[in-house]
């Protein structure tokens, strides 16, 4: 099938449309009825009407435009790691007691963020995410619905989440958060009291472990006032798929873990739910001295 694929992009390219008409007539219900690809669809979703490889845009000037950027962004990564840990000096780096991490001031910051919700598994619930009043910080609003949906295989609704997008470096390779200098999320937000979910998504060395959630509770208090939250990573528990694993451990603050941040709000009430965050980021709490919060053990 791979082969299959290489021929039909050659022949696209080539531009020949009496041979990509042929190969893909031959080859066309071969790669539709591949059983190297699955074709399960959760009740209700369309069907995909393109074969991946029919969305590939060949163009030879889209191509250098894209090189020239890649190779920018290869030159400045090389001068950041150059100076210092992170663009940095290296007294600066060791010295560092607060960062900024995510900070929301225009629709490009927005922009690094992605929203789901239950809609995505046939459910109801709605989220929505915009600037605030003057441009001062994201709002996260919408409604929880905990109605199941009706097709036979879903048990449980209702839940909204944001999340920031993975970064990514030159040529789209994958870049992770050092955290390693620092013991605590530090958060400035307003709430409307209900409780959310902050998570850490890593990205893990085996196919096993790519549902492993790093996660603890935020608790706004409402009202008109802003309120600055500090969340120790020592009480950051370890999930998978919902579950809350036996194996405790806690998290890696260096770069081989942080892929993503996010907030999820599932707390079994109907209604509409609103949170503002004005900016995302990390501190060195010296008075802080707990390592974990739970008891790990060894299985027998």
């Amino acid at each position: 099938m791979a082969l299959a694929d290489v021929l039909l992009r050659g022949a696209s390219f080539h531009g020949g449309c009496c041979r990509h008409k042929a190969l893909l007539s031959l080859l066309g219900p071969l790669l539709s009825n591949s059983k190297l690809y699955s074709s399960y669809r959760r009740p209700g979703a369309e069907p995909e009407k393109k074969l991946s490889w029919q969305n590939a845009d060949f163009s030879f000037k889209k191509g250098i435009d894209y090189l020239k950027t890649q190779l920018s962004l290869l030159k400045k990564e090389t001068q950041d790691y150059l100076r210092g840990p992170g663009g940095r000096p290296v007294s600066q780096h060791f010295l560092e007691q607060t960062r900024v991490l995510w900070q929301f001031r225009s629709q490009e910051d927005l922009n690094n963020w992605v929203i789901s919700s239950d809609v995505e598994i046939g459910g109801k619930s709605k989220v929505y995410i915009k600037l605030g009043r003057n441009n001062q910080g994201a709002l996260l609003y919408g409604t929880l619905n905990t109605e199941v949906p009706r097709d036979g295989e879903t048990k449980y609704s209702g839940y909204c989440s944001m999340r920031s997008k993975p970064a990514v470096g030159s040529f789209k390779r994958k870049k992770y958060y050092d955290w390693s200098n620092f013991n605590s999320l530090y958060l400035r937000v307003r709430g409307d009291g209900r409780p959310w979910m902050v998570n850490i998504y890593t990205d893990p060395y085996f196919s096993h472990q790519k549902d492993d959630l790093y996660s603890y509770f935020m608790f706004t208090r409402g009202g008109p006032y802003w309120e600055e939250i500090k969340i120790p990573f020592s009480k950051f528990f370890l999930s998978s798929r919902g579950r809350v694993q036996d194996s405790q451990h806690p998290v890696w603050l260096d770069k081989a873990s942080f892929l993503t941040l996010g907030f999820t709000i599932g707390d079994k009430v109907n209604g509409p739910f609103q949170l503002e965050i004005d900016f995302i980021g990390l501190l060195n709490d010296r008075a802080h001295r707990e390592e974990f919060a739970y008891e790990p053990y060894d299985k027998n």
